[in-house]
């Protein structure tokens, strides 16, 4: 199953150095049978956009708790796209979680496909939006429309062997 999961660039430079992505449990978004049910008109490639998308906020989020720990990171959302036998990956029922999936292992270098990166036109509205998520969170409307904004850029896709240079 192609999972995609949350990440950072300072996170990728840790995938790179211990040759996996992050202790268990990790979090990720999949195309999920909930997923299928609620989204009955796409298809695999449609459901898998919206998968990533998903991946993408949390990738957000995570780049804000970073920061909220002092951590410098680029403001550039970092997805990782990994090939997980189904077997390993938990799926939730609650609808409101609908591709969100729970692994029970870290995901060895061998099994990431791809990875997809913000480039660096979307550097400023992805600052924007991680200062406006508190905000967004209590229900603010403009706060939300600036984290949205975020999401108008697309991620680019690239190869495993150019994560060296994505974190170089």
């Amino acid at each position: 199953m192609r999972v995609y999961l949350p990440c950072t660039l300072p996170a990728l430079a840790r995938v790179l150095a211990e040759g996996e992505l992050g202790s268990a449990p990790l979090t990720g978004y999949a195309v999920t049978p909930a997923l299928v049910e609620w989204y009955a008109s796409g298809d695999t490639e449609e459901l898998e956009y919206v998968a990533l998308t998903d991946a993408a906020r949390a990738s957000l989020r995570m780049l804000a708790a970073d920061r909220a720990d002092g951590v410098k990171a680029a403001a550039r959302r970092v997805v990782v796209a990994a090939e997980v036998p189904d077997g390993e990956v938990g799926m939730g029922a609650d609808l409101e979680e609908r591709a969100r999936v729970r692994l029970a292992a870290a995901v060895p270098m061998a099994r990431i496909a791809a990875v997809h990166v913000d480039e660096e036109a979307a550097v400023a509205d992805v600052e924007a939006a991680i200062a406006a998520l508190p905000e967004a969170d209590l229900g603010d409307e403009d706060a939300r429309f600036t984290v949205d904004g975020a999401e108008a850029h697309e991620l680019l896709w690239y190869a495993t062997q150019e994560m060296p240079d994505l974190v170089g």
